[in-house]
């Protein structure tokens, strides 16, 4: 399959799974954030800045389209692992925040199941992500609270920088813009 036929059958799904969900405080489909990560990591093998020839453009699309799909719907991991595949679903899973996990543990949580789990897409979905949630904030966050955010990019970044310098770049980048939502 194509990463274009991947691409058109996994929104499809995710779209389906989240259905009725919105961006925060926003009457925007979800999917609409869905689809920036996956554009971050298109962009991102596009750009030629890390050429590797072992990485998986399809798996990568496709845990960007469904990195949120076990966190935040009622899919179950073997639902996903019957659509995508059981290295798409095992990156999905290791991309999912553990919701047994103390609070300030479940980032340190996320970013070591991430670099266990094996699966360099995984870590590439994970900086995407986190570009992609580093707009205007909702107006209900504290200064305290986008400045908490903003080290758990600094965070992501430093432990998991190292699977695409270009994404790695545009994390920084936006972390540094970030500071103009509490200065």
């Amino acid at each position: 399959m194509s990463v274009w036929d991947t691409y058109q059958k996994t929104i499809l799904f995710a779209a389906a799974a989240h259905r009725g969900q919105c961006l925060p405080a926003s009457d925007i489909t979800y999917v609409v954030h869905l689809s920036n990560v996956a554009m971050e990591v298109i962009m991102a093998h596009k750009s030629g800045c890390d050429p590797d020839e072992n990485f998986d453009l399809e798996l990568a699309v496709s845990g960007a389209l469904l990195h949120d799909t076990l966190e935040d719907t009622s899919v179950s991991f073997e639902e996903l692992e019957k659509f995508a595949g059981a290295r798409a679903a095992a990156m999905v899973a290791a991309l999912s925040k553990d919701k047994t996990a103390a609070k300030e543990k479940k980032l340190q949580d996320s970013i070591e199941r991430i670099k266990k789990c094996g699966i360099r897409e995984a870590a590439v979905v994970k900086l995407a992500d986190r570009i992609t949630n580093l707009q205007k904030p909702p107006a209900s966050w504290s200064a305290e609270k986008m400045k908490k955010y903003r080290e758990a990019a600094s965070e992501i970044l430093e432990n998991l920088g190292y699977a695409n310098k270009f994404l790695a770049a545009r994390l920084a980048g936006k972390i540094d813009e970030y500071r103009r939502y509490f200065e």
